[in-house]
């Protein structure tokens, strides 16, 4: 609450034409972002007992779903299911959840929405006799007409399911295609237990927590734990794509079924490549974009937009005053570094569409309230930077709506980073040079003006990274053997792990196998790798953890899974065009708002966590870095402190570790 008043004070509106709620009455559903919970036993329980352990699960995440909360009991109490839910559409109780089909037959818990429910219900409407609106019955309508392992490939949404089939005594959970709603397993002595966040299944009897010192060693490398790992050893995630049915809570096998993969989409647009002129493409795309917007603006709450003022969040932020001319409220953060800030231009393309646009001034006192909490917001460790301002601007926003549309997704399918026009071209090169020959230039490549320079060129980055840190990672990369190896330098840390974790096998690239097929080009290869583990591991969670820890409700139409197989079928010069990112989307953004208002180096959505760490922070880090750990955390404490001295002595190339160090430490003593 501290920080709320605070920052309430250096909001910054302008305002236009003022909000109204969207929603189409042919469409209405009772749509949640909530949380989820269940417990399978392998024999019956209590079904006092399962229903006070699902209710306490679900009471964990409250915050994900204060409007409303259930459990339901399977019949021979061997399962409970939770939920928590946040009202979006239909805000009776007609929603309520768990809810159990017309049969009886499966009972479902359901955080998410469905996007084509409608058109779903036209299908469905004459064989089931609904009784509400909501996209929760539409699911369990469609389980009862197809069955679970055929309705859900049907959905289009961002949804996390469970379904319990009395018939069969099975659990069925999925999770949408690109890993948008987060779902944790957990299985110990006789029990399988699910949850949208880590917290809940701390409640499960019998639960243990015990580091995965590989899932920590790639954390530290990556800044967060990729699937299907968790940062605790009994925990794992089930993948974005993905159908898990489960007969047993002892069986084996728990990765599931892909009915949708990154991997597939690329092969099938691959195959089928575009035929049609640039200009046709980006009608094509015009069309997409436009329906993934308007699905997204129902609503029977305000609907809002986080707005960087980049090319993605501009994009959607365009379509919306389209479809809704007039009632679009934006918002932003405004870092006191110039380097990191585009207030400035999100202020001006919320000015061009006539949107009620906020900014937050991010300030001090912000810092020291949200840092140190992030440990209990992000219950498993995960070190983006952008985390802060991404908690703040959800915070800004859910003052005056409940549900805010995103660019994310925009870089990764459609070639936004600097390192696809500049890195690959470099790795590309460097393949073809003997080992022993890269090993030796990697060597000679001096941190000289000359070297830094070209480095900018071809390593790519943000504007905020240095010379010296772009020539950092292109020796790592030299030195490296394999593409998959070369991309790891350039995308990670750079954590010396022999050194902080000597007493751990150190695990290989997070499945980056794809980057070693020389059959696409680089850069394909490269956003290939990014939509399957960067962009739902790092942005998506980071997205959803932070708004939902404010109860706000984002939406990606970016994200929309006809959008990201039609990027696919683009060929790579729509995307990468004479060293410039995003060509398609930048040609479809000038329909509608001048270029000079967007045309720009691209800065990247992060945080000044160098000079954080050196100044405002730096008490909070130092007395995690340099204070015995609360228990075994898999670090060596002569290696921790050395991290900390060089990052102290200088070396901004140790900042993200040292950041990525102190979260963790922060982490365990809050959750170990």
């Amino acid at each position: 609450m501290g920080l709320f008043v605070r920052a309430s004070q250096r909001w910054d509106t302008v305002s236009y034409p003022g909000t109204v709620c969207i929603a189409d009455p042919a469409s209405i559903c009772s749509c949640r972002m909530c949380g989820i919970v269940g417990v399978f036993y392998g024999s019956s329980r209590s079904a006092d007992l399962l229903r006070e352990i699902g209710r306490r699960m679900s009471d964990s995440l409250r915050h994900r779903g204060p409007d409303d909360g259930g459990v339901e009991v399977a019949d021979g109490a061997c399962a409970v299911l939770g939920a928590r839910r946040l009202a979006i559409l239909d805000l009776s109780d007609a929603g309520h959840q768990p809810m159990t089909s017309a049969s009886g037959r499966y009972t479902v818990a359901f955080n998410g929405a469905i996007y084509n429910h409608v058109d779903l219900r036209h299908e469905l409407d004459s064989a089931y006799p609904f009784r509400g609106t909501s996209d929760t019955e539409t699911i369990l309508a469609a389980c009862e007409r197809w069955g679970v392992s055929a309705a859900v490939p049907r959905l289009d949404g961002m949804f996390a399911i469970a379904v319990w089939d009395r018939l069969t005594g099975e659990l069925s959970l999925a999770r949408d295609r690109l890993g948008e709603k987060p779902l944790y397993l957990y299985r110990g002595d006789g029990v399988l237990a699910f949850a949208s966040e880590l917290r809940a299944l701390r409640c499960v009897p019998g639960f243990t927590a015990a580091v995965d010192p590989g899932a920590l060693a790639q954390y530290l490398s990556y800044l967060f734990v990729p699937a299907p790992r968790s940062i605790l050893r009994n925990v794992t995630k089930l993948r974005p794509g993905h159908l898990l049915t489960v007969s047993s809570p002892g069986q084996s096998d728990l990765t599931g079924a892909a009915f949708w993969s990154v991997g597939g989409a690329a092969d099938r647009g691959l195959a089928s490549p575009w035929r049609g002129s640039p200009d046709e493409a980006v009608e094509t795309l015009d069309a997409l974009l436009r329906d993934a917007v308007r699905r997204r603006l129902h609503a029977d709450v305000p609907v809002g937009a986080l707005l960087s003022g980049g090319v993605d969040s501009s994009l959607v932020v365009a379509r919306m005053a389209a479809l809704a001319p007039g009632s679009i409220r934006t918002y932003a953060v405004s870092f006191p570094e110039a380097a990191y800030d585009e207030s400035a231009h999100s202020t001006v393309v919320a000015r061009h569409f006539g949107t009620s646009h906020t900014t937050l001034n991010l300030a001090t006192a912000d810092l020291l309230d949200v840092v140190p909490r992030l440990a209990s917001l992000f219950d498993e460790p995960h070190a983006d930077p952008s985390c802060v301002p991404t908690y703040l601007i959800s915070l800004l926003a859910r003052r005056d709506v409940t549900v805010a549309l995103t660019g994310d997704g925009g870089d990764e399918f459609f070639g936004g980073y600097n390192r696809y026009a500049r890195g690959a071209p470099l790795l590309a090169i460097a393949q073809l040079l003997p080992l022993a020959l890269r090993r030796q230039a990697a060597r000679l490549w001096l941190p000289r003006d000359s070297a830094a320079g070209l480095a900018r060129r071809l390593a790519g980055g943000g504007e905020q990274q240095s010379g010296r840190s772009r020539n950092f990672r292109v020796r790592r990369m030299l030195r490296a053997e394999l593409p998959s190896a070369m991309y790891e330098q350039m995308i990670t840390t750079g954590a010396p792990l022999d050194a902080l974790m000597p007493r751990t096998r150190l695990p290989v690239l997070a499945e980056g196998s794809d980057l070693d097929d020389p059959t696409h080009a680089v850069a394909l290869r490269m956003m290939r790798f990014d939509q399957r583990i960067y962009l739902p591991d790092d942005l998506l969670a980071k997205l959803d953890r932070a708004s939902m820890a404010v109860s706000l409700e984002t939406r990606t139409p970016l994200l929309d899974h006809r959008i990201a197989e039609f990027s696919w079928r683009l060929p790579l010069a729509m995307k990468l065009r004479r060293g410039r990112t995003k060509w398609i989307l930048r040609a479809l953004l000038a329909r509608d708002l001048p270029r000079r208002l967007f045309e720009r180096p691209k800065m990247g959505f992060t945080s000044p966590i160098h000079a954080w760490l050196r100044g405002p922070l730096r008490p909070w880090a130092e007395d995690l870095l340099c204070s015995a750990p609360t228990h075994d955390d898999h670090l060596d404490e002569s290696a921790v402190r050395t991290q900390w001295q060089r990052f102290l002595d200088g070396d901004d190339d140790t900042a993200l570790l040292v950041w990525a160090l102190a979260i963790y430490r922060a982490w365990a003593r809050t959750w170990m």
